[in-house]
């Protein structure tokens, strides 16, 4: 079983605690910070429990060429992508004012910082725990600087491969124990045909002193669930107010009765997963009771006889004798009184009945 650790302050992730939920609002609020409220309200109310943005410093994340390239697409907020981004992008104070807003409704707060200067700011903000993208996941350097920061660490793998994985552990784990990989795959919307979730289990095996979880950008709530079945204890989803709205991350988001029905799913899986111990259960009894078969005798068998196999069968029977599992036991038994054709078989009619042990 991975190690736990506290993710967010009386949260731990791993071992046996339940999928922490990361609802991905990102820059799906559309540069306004009403609706950036709203959706972390939103989070909130369909039982999400962080909110987490995308934080960048643009002139540390891009050079100067890639900010005033053209940005033509239906999606853009700018005629340059550097207009667009500046467009969506929330200033210091508004970080500010939106991780009290999520702390006076009780949701943790996060984001991911983008660049290293986005990541300085995030460890001034004291959020719980620093969330590297998967475009900074073989950003070593960047890994380096932000372990070194001290907090818990939730790094995606999208565009990376199992050598890259390998690396990053190597990094990161002198460091900073407490992180985690998501299982990811960078396509908006993503096609079930490329999430591989075979990879959560190959990362269970090859890290597993740390918690594996999953990052999903696919349409509907399915495959996320089936993470969880398959152990992911920390789960990304991108969310929207509005799949319709202008923005490349909004198809492949949630909208909240998808999240809330997604949250619901999650816990009724854990509480499914239940113990890995094979036992007749209490809430088995009534069934048992009218349904569970016991050894009945096929024929009339008189006191002395010695049982052999044609003189057995099984049915539902009353009263309730031996089980079916002990017939062959029953064999070579002698009866000590006798039995009726159709007669339940019970200890009291086999003399010095002891249960033959297979070794």
């Amino acid at each position: 079983m991975a190690r736990e650790f506290e993710l967010c302050p009386g949260r731990r992730v791993g071992g046996d605690q339940p999928c922490f939920i990361i609802a991905e609002i990102g820059q799906n609020h559309q540069g306004d910070l009403d609706i950036a409220k709203r959706m972390i309200r939103m989070a909130k109310d369909c039982g999400a429990d962080c909110a987490k943005f995308q934080k960048s410093e643009l002139e540390y994340k891009f050079n100067k060429k890639a900010l005033e390239r053209p940005y033509t697409s239906k999606h853009s907020w700018g005629k340059t992508y550097g207009e667009h981004k500046r467009h969506l992008e929330f200033s210091h104070d508004q970080y500010r004012e939106l991780k009290k807003y999520a702390e006076e409704i009780g949701i943790f707060f996060t984001a991911s910082g983008m660049d290293e200067m986005a990541v300085e700011f995030l460890h001034e903000l004291d959020v719980p725990f620093f969330k590297v993208g998967s475009g900074d996941t073989n950003n070593f350097p960047y890994l380096e600087k932000t372990a070194k920061k001290g907090r818990p660490m939730v790094i995606s793998s999208g565009m990376q491969s199992m050598n890259t994985m390998h690396q990053v552990y190597q990094i990161v784990k002198p460091i900073n124990p407490n992180f985690c990989f998501l299982q990811c795959t960078s396509a908006y919307p993503l096609q079930p045909e490329d999430v591989n979730l075979r990879v959560i289990s190959a990362y269970q095996s090859a890290f597993p002193d740390i918690p594996i979880g999953y990052s999903g950008h696919e349409t509907g709530i399915a495959i996320s669930v089936a993470a969880v079945a398959m152990g992911a204890k920390v789960l990304e989803r991108h969310v929207t107010l509005d799949k319709t709205w202008k923005g490349s991350d909004h198809q492949a988001s949630l909208e909240p009765n998808e999240l809330a029905e997604l949250v619901k799913a999650i816990r009724t899986v854990e509480k499914a997963m239940g113990s890995p111990i094979k036992q007749l259960l209490p809430c088995e009894m009534a069934c048992n009771e009218k349904l569970g078969k016991s050894v009945v005798a096929k024929v009339a068998i008189p006191e002395g006889a010695v049982l052999t196999l044609d003189m057995l069968t099984v049915k539902v029977g009353e009263p309730k004798g031996f089980p079916p599992e002990s017939i062959f036991d029953l064999v070579g038994q002698k009866v000590k009184r006798n039995i009726e054709e159709d007669e339940t078989i019970t200890e009291q009619a086999v003399e010095n009945h002891v249960k033959k042990v297979k070794c």
